[in-house]
C-alpha cells in the first residue's frame, strides 16, 4: 500500500516601503533578535549561540476577549540559518514553541525597486517566504494572510523608524 504524500505549506508575500531604500532597511532587519521593535510581540532576545548557530526566544501574552482575567502566553525559539548582507536576507528555523508549529523554516529578504522613476532609490520591498508543515487549526490562506499582516506591520514600524 503506497504512502500518502506528506503536505507541505509554501507561501510568500512582499510589503513595499515608498519611503525608505533597501540601505535603510537592512540593518533593522539584520538584528535578528530585535523583531520586538518591528512586529506586535513583547519580547526578542537571544537564548544562546552566535552567527548561523544564534537562537532567538520571542514571546507575547495575551488577555482572553471573553475572559480578562485568562492570560496566556505564546512563545517560540527559532534558529538563524543564514546571514546573507550581501542579498540582505535572513533564514531561520522554528525550532521550538507552544503554538502548534511542527517544522517551519522561514526567509525575510530586503529588495531595491528598480525602475527608471526617480523615486526608486527611495523605495524597497521585505519578501517573507516560508515553508512548513500543516499548522493544526490554520489554513494555508490563513496563515498566509497572518504572515501578510504581520509583515504589513513590520513595514510600517521600520518606515516609521527610519523616517523618524
Amino acid at each position: 500500500m503506497a504512502e500518502e504524500p506528506k503536505q507541505i505549506w509554501e507561501g510568500k508575500t512582499s510589503a513595499e516601503l515608498t519611503g525608505t531604500n533597501a540601505d535603510q532597511i537592512w540593518p533593522l532587519l539584520e538584528d535578528f533578535c530585535s523583531l520586538h521593535r518591528w512586529l506586535p510581540i513583547d519580547t526578542c532576545y537571544q537564548v544562546e549561540g552566535v552567527g548561523g548557530g544564534l537562537i532567538r526566544y520571542c514571546a507575547i501574552t495575551m488577555t482572553d476577549d471573553a475572559d480578562p482575567n485568562k492570560v496566556s502566553t505564546m512563545w517560540a525559539k527559532d534558529k538563524l540559518l543564514i546571514m546573507d548582507p550581501i542579498q540582505r536576507s535572513v533564514t531561520y528555523e522554528v525550532l521550538d514553541n507552544n503554538m502548534g508549529v511542527k517544522s517551519y523554516v522561514g526567509t525575510m529578504k530586503v529588495l531595491p525597486i528598480i525602475s527608471n522613476n526617480e523615486k526608486a532609490s527611495t523605495m524597497c520591498k521585505i519578501e517573507w517566504s516560508f515553508i512548513c508543515d500543516p499548522i493544526d487549526g490554520w489554513t494555508f490562506q490563513g496563515l498566509l494572510s497572518y504572515v501578510q499582516s504581520l509583515l504589513q506591520f513590520m513595514a510600517n514600524k521600520m518606515e516609521e523608524a527610519v523616517s523618524a
